[in-house]
């Protein structure tokens, strides 16, 4: 199975998530950070992408006569390059977009289920706006957002500082007139 394909499913992709900025975690670790799906299937998503290459053991060692696996994300594996972006079909984009969502959406609803979730305090946002644009002007935009960012990305957990998920989307709703 190829990154697209390892990629494209929401417990794998929420599990890519969990593992972003540089953490290391068990299996069991995951399963806390992803509460909603079973120990089976998650143990299964996992095995899947370390046999794809998407994760890494981390460590090894021994508990109670098992051996426990510590986890990492190989950050050049779990990104679409630019040439399979530029292979991509209408139906892959449809169907990589139905995944994220489907991901952001069980993510959201972990958010929401936990004791203690306060929207309003926590900042949540999920507003949608509708801007007219040049080519140019968009060009720009994405570059800001970048820019703004590019620099939380390497941010490592520290005391007060709290995990977020970002997820920018932007399509074109409707042709020029």
């Amino acid at each position: 199975m190829g990154p697209l394909e390892l990629l494209g499913h929401p417990v794998r992709l929420r599990i890519v998530h969990a593992l972003r900025g540089g953490r290391e975690l068990t299996t069991g670790e995951l399963g806390e950070r992803i509460a909603d799906v079973s120990k089976a299937t998650l143990y299964r998503h996992v095995e899947l992408l370390a046999e794809g290459g998407i994760l890494e053991v981390a460590e090894e060692r021994r508990v109670r006569g098992a051996v426990e696996r510590r986890f990492r994300l190989r950050q050049e594996r779990a990104s679409i390059t630019p040439e399979q972006l530029a292979r991509l079909t209408v139906e892959d984009h449809r169907r990589g977009f139905s995944v994220a969502l489907a991901a952001l959406v069980a993510e959201f609803n972990a958010y929401l289920d936990r004791e203690g979730a306060d929207p309003l305090a926590d900042a949540v946002g999920y507003r949608q706006h509708g801007i007219w644009l040049t080519d140019d002007e968009l060009r720009q935009l994405i570059e800001g957002m970048r820019a703004a960012i590019l620099p939380a990305l390497t941010n490592q957990p520290a005391p007060g500082r709290s995990r977020y998920l970002l997820s920018p989307i932007l399509f074109p709703v409707e042709t020029d007139t």
